[in-house]
């Protein structure tokens, strides 16, 4: 079938076939509670989504996967059949119906009256198409955000809430110490507001949140997306009887306990566990992890991710592990002080577990290359994190259209040296960008984590530092919606910065006698700045003014930095005519001009963010990411050579007579269908 779709596998057989049998029962339960997390995560994307969810399930059911029996059968077109089932692989492979890389909405692109007819076959499906018949087509809302008129956002459903009515609310949560993550809100009144918290146990009465000098009533209603955690902790559970240590079975304990109560304290001592786990066979992540979604950067989106660990892969990246140290020294903000670190810096940098993995199961309404968690930045600084990078992951999106803003003449070496070029910046991204930095803070007990007497010089201004967190402020509650972006633009930052490092280059086997020259990759990494600050404005909202993806933004705010400061290190060559647009790198300048932008960049952002400077912080980054006129015709451009999205497909684990059997499918629109219709969420 003809598709404006790609579609990549994410293939793990080789890998899992090698587990043993205890292994596999492990992978399968967790995997299990992992894919037990779909509906949470629709339900956090659009009042509508859930609905669709079950509309598209029931159609897989009611033809047993022969999708020609609607058009022989029922008189729907085989144009607009194939064009529904695109969009039922794509709602999918997004886990709703907005995508997971830019929250923008998608429709299927059919005749009226489609979709009913669709839904003809049986009375269930009209019953569920009655629920979605007037929101699946419907545009606005075209993005998610702050609920307005063009933008929705399932975290705060209900009545319609002001940025205001958001702030305010957060500020009774501070009050009775309840952590937004695992939160939405609803607005029931003109001043009356609930906090809808994740939990199997459910509140028979709703908990007063008062505060004085507050015109709000807020309540505590526990019991959110209780019957969808029952069925993950009973996964979880059964999981547990084939853990490979205690530690496994900690965390996986903590893991239940919190889904239960709702408690997020006993979350974060879930993570606090999961970091001393150190080189599982099986990987996994759990909870209410990221928080890019939420207009106001500090609730998350639910997550489950099981993989499996590749041993040769991982050897490589622990050589960088080894010699973190030595590069963190090279980093702007690095001086005399605190053994070459600066003071900027933690003393120590603990050795994360840094592995490289492959997904079994990973439910989530993005596939990430790379993470680095916990997203806590007290206990990253004060216990440590993980760092795994998502390989079959990596190897589909090498092998996939690219955006074509390379000038002919160079596609075909852009191409060779993509993926090495992408792979080891998302390495530093994860391991020295999301790993490396001291915030400045002050405990309640007047005590300070630096020298309050003699405070460190701000490399910024020459002076003292006058700002820092004080007690109980945090990363995320200080920066809000800036947070998420501001964190993935820094760790950007350090990957490009350290990428011309001949020594680490080397380290990664890149010389300039190999066959991959270091220099070339270097080389590289700029076109792909270029390139990826350009594609980025596709996920620019035009009608909202808004930015849609935390790393879209960092991307193009790193662009408009090399084009202001670079002196011509990168330039764009925009055809307004033939609609194409040209990233052009002068070789000549990336040492020079190139790299000193991006240090400068870098310093900032690291200064602004350990400092807790969000002031000079929000008015620096809002104008680097500003998008003017000129960027708005370049983003025309964009659109137009916009490649066809990118979906996946993943495979499932069953048990059949007491032995877990992998099955995966055909990387195709049938198969995606197929393998979460078998999946049976």
């Amino acid at each position: 079938m003809a598709a404006r779709v790609q579609i990549y596998k994410l293939g793990v057989k080789p890998l899992f076939d090698h587990l043993s049998e205890k292994e596999k029962l492990y992978s399968h339960y967790l995997s299990r509670a992992a894919w037990s997390g779909t509906r949470i995560i629709l339900r956090q994307v659009s009042p509508e989504s859930l609905g669709i969810f079950e509309f598209i399930m029931e159609l897989y059911e009611s033809c047993g996967g022969d999708w020609n029996q609607f058009s022989t059968d029922y008189g729907v077109a085989v144009k607009d059949l194939e064009a529904f089932l695109e969009f039922a692989a794509t709602f999918l492979s997004n886990i709703g119906n907005y995508y997971g890389s830019g929250d923008q909405k998608f429709i299927p692109r059919v005749h009226p009256g489609t979709i009913e007819k669709l839904a003809s076959r049986s009375p269930k499906l009209l019953d569920l198409y009655r629920n979605i018949e007037g929101s699946i087509m419907a545009m606005p809302p075209v993005t998610l955000g702050y609920p307005s008129t063009l933008a929705q956002s399932s975290y705060y459903p209900g009545d319609l809430m002001s940025k205001e009515e958001i702030a305010l609310v957060s500020r009774h949560m501070d009050a009775h110490s309840i952590l937004p993550e695992n939160t939405r809100v609803r607005k029931t009144g003109e001043t009356s507001f609930e906090v809808l918290q994740a939990s199997i146990i459910s509140t028979d009465q709703a908990k007063p949140l008062d505060i004085t000098n507050s015109p709000a009533s807020v309540s505590l209603v526990r019991g959110d997306h209780a019957e969808y955690l029952k069925n993950i902790c009973e996964n979880l559970a059964k999981a547990m009887e084939y853990a490979a240590n205690d530690t496994q079975k900690k965390f996986l304990s903590q893991y239940i306990e919190s889904f239960q109560t709702g408690n997020l304290e006993t979350y974060r001592d879930s993570q606090r566990t999961w970091i001393t786990d150190k080189g599982p066979k099986v990987e996994n992540i759990f909870g209410f992890v990221e928080p890019y979604r939420d207009p106001a950067g500090i609730r998350a989106e639910f997550e489950g991710l099981v993989a499996i660990a590749d041993a040769d892969e991982t050897k490589l990246l622990s050589k960088l592990v080894e010699n973190s140290d030595k590069f963190i020294r090279r980093l702007p903000w690095a001086t005399v002080e605190n053994n070459g670190k600066g003071l900027f810096e933690k003393s120590l940098f603990e050795p994360p577990d840094f592995s490289s993995i492959h997904a079994l199961a990973y439910c989530s309404s993005i596939i990430f290359p790379g993470i680095n968690l916990p997203n806590y930045n007290d206990i990253r600084q004060d216990v440590g994190f993980k760092n795994v990078i998502i390989a079959n992951r990596m190897i589909a999106e090498s092998t996939a259209m690219q955006w074509p803003f390379i000038d002919d003449s160079e596609v075909e070496v852009f191409r060779k040296h993509k993926y090495p070029a992408y792979y080891w910046w998302v390495v530093l991204h994860e391991l020295l960008g999301h790993g490396t930095g001291k915030m400045m803070i002050e405990e309640p007990t007047n005590k300070f984590n630096f020298d309050f007497n003699n405070p460190p010089i701000n490399p910024l201004d020459g002076k003292p530092i006058r700002t820092w967190y004080k007690p109980g402020q945090t990363w995320t509650g200080q920066f809000g919606d800036l947070a998420t972006t501001l964190d993935e633009c820094r760790a950007e930052l350090v990957g490009a910065y350290l990428m011309d490092d001949p020594e680490l280059l080397a380290l990664f086997g890149f010389t300039d006698e190999s066959t991959i020259r270091s220099s070339d990759l270097t080389y590289n990494l700029y076109q792909q700045l270029g390139v990826d600050g350009l594609r980025a404005l596709s996920n620019y909202n035009v009608d909202g003014m808004k930015w849609g993806q935390a790393h879209s933004r960092a991307h193009f705010a790193m662009l408009k930095c090399l084009l202001r400061f670079g002196h011509g290190c990168i330039n764009i060559h925009h055809d307004i005519i033939t609609k194409t647009l040209r990233v052009l790198v002068d070789r000549s300048k990336i040492a020079s001009h190139g790299k000193k932008a991006l240090g400068e960049m870098l310093l900032r952002l690291h200064i602004y963010r350990c400092t807790a400077n969000v002031e000079e912080c929000r008015r620096y980054y809002e104008e680097l990411s500003y998008v003017d006129e000129e960027c708005l015709r370049w983003r025309e451009t964009v659109v137009e050579n916009k490649p066809p999205p990118l979906l996946n497909v993943q495979a499932n684990t069953f048990i059949e007579e007491g032995i877990v059997m992998l099955r995966e499918y055909e990387p195709t629109i049938e198969g995606i269908i197929q393998s979460w219709y078998e999946r049976g969420v």
